[in-house]
């Protein structure tokens, strides 16, 4: 089969690699289509390069935009790519604008569309990713799950048995692949850091990032774990402009985004991580890392129930209890079913294994079919 895979952004990279080798395993012709939607070279080019990724068949450079403008050009540039393209699938990772816009022309253009990370639910409107993951489920053929409950939200949903697969988390695949080269990576020497002894943050979500009283308030809690140990975030570009201007604490270090290998790396090393990163809850949770979602809902709930993460909201000082808390005492490691590396591979075989139930969800159903 011809088959699309899409990536659009930072964390689309990761999860389309693993998905990418196992279906040339299998033998399908793979095209792979980058929608621009992150187009400097810190937040894509690095990952191409630390990933092994392949150079992208088709790049849309779509940049930046409101949402609607964002889908809307990725929605016109992918359509014209499809029709002359004719894939027989279009496989969608995560819930960023990309998978969204690329997942509708799939299902209109007649392709077979497939999810990978379906069913994750935060229950948060106000999150444009709970809103492009939940419309993006509606129109995919093939909902591929990342872990249990997930596939419980999908059930709850009413999607049909035959089009939900339990496959494991492909961000862990990419993890376990490339965690020894991580580790000898040099930058913790390179930023005067030891490992166990400082701990690591990431703010990039608007609502946390874009209001000026919020901020404030996760800087000052930041800058109180910072008396404790050293404290460094890798800062978005528009995160950096925000705190731009402000007096920030003696114990916090903002450095440059870091690449994936460097990033992983200082996951790895930290003693604490707080963030408020999806991807993050999850391979902190398979290093064996505690972490701290500054958020009060999460998509990813099954990191605080079987793993290492705890959901601790945006007040400071909830923030800084929760830090001291773990700070004082070992956290169990825990891990998920299936989080073992080998979700490319149930990909591949549920895509290959895939077949229509009786009645074709695209097609209107005869009365004879629904007796």
């Amino acid at each position: 089969m011809k088959i699309t895979c899409v990536a659009g952004a930072r964390p689309n990279f990761m999860k389309v690699k693993p998905v990418l080798d196992a279906l040339e395993r299998a033998g399908h012709q793979t095209e792979l289509v980058h929608t621009g939607q992150h187009y400097d070279p810190a937040m894509s080019d690095v990952f191409f390069d630390d990933l092994g990724l392949r150079a992208p068949d088709v790049h849309l450079g779509v940049r930046s935009g409101t949402h609607a403008e964002q889908t809307a050009r990725v929605m016109i540039a992918f359509e014209a790519h499809l029709d002359g393209s004719k894939p027989d699938w279009v496989v969608v990772p995560g819930d960023v604008n990309s998978t969204l816009a690329c997942a509708l022309v799939g299902a209109k253009a007649g392709c077979r569309v497939a999810h990978v990370e379906a069913g994750l639910r935060s229950g948060d409107w106000t999150m444009p990713e709970e809103i492009n993951r939940v419309a993006t489920d509606r129109v995919s053929d093939l909902l591929l799950a990342p872990s249990a409950d997930a596939v419980d939200n999908l059930r709850g949903d009413g999607f049909a048995a035959h089009q939900i697969q339990l496959v494991g988390n492909v961000m862990i695949d990419t993890l376990l692949a490339n965690v020894e080269r991580a580790r000898q990576r040099p930058i913790l020497d390179d930023l005067g850091l030891v490992r166990g002894e400082y701990v690591l943050t990431t703010l990039h979500r608007p609502s946390n990032v874009d209001h000026p009283e919020v901020l404030d308030g996760l800087i000052r809690a930041i800058g109180a774990v910072g008396e404790w140990l050293r404290v460094v975030l890798p800062a978005h570009p528009r995160v950096r402009a925000q705190l731009a201007g402000r007096a920030l604490p003696p114990g916090l270090t903002v450095i440059d985004p870091a690449g994936y290998l460097d990033f992983v790396a200082l996951q790895d090393g930290a003693r604490l991580v707080m963030t408020d990163s999806g991807g993050v809850q999850e391979e902190t949770t398979v290093l064996g890392v505690p972490c701290l979602t500054l958020r009060t809902t999460t998509e990813r709930p099954i990191t605080v129930t079987e793993g290492t993460n705890r959901l601790v909201g945006i007040d400071p000082d909830a923030i800084m209890t929760a830090a001291g808390v773990v700070l004082g005492r070992e956290v169990e490691r825990r891990r998920p079913e299936l989080w073992d590396g080998r979700a490319g591979s149930r990909i591949a075989a549920a895509i290959d294994g895939f077949e229509v139930d009786a009645i074709d969800l695209r097609q209107p159903a005869r009365a004879e079919e629904l007796v």
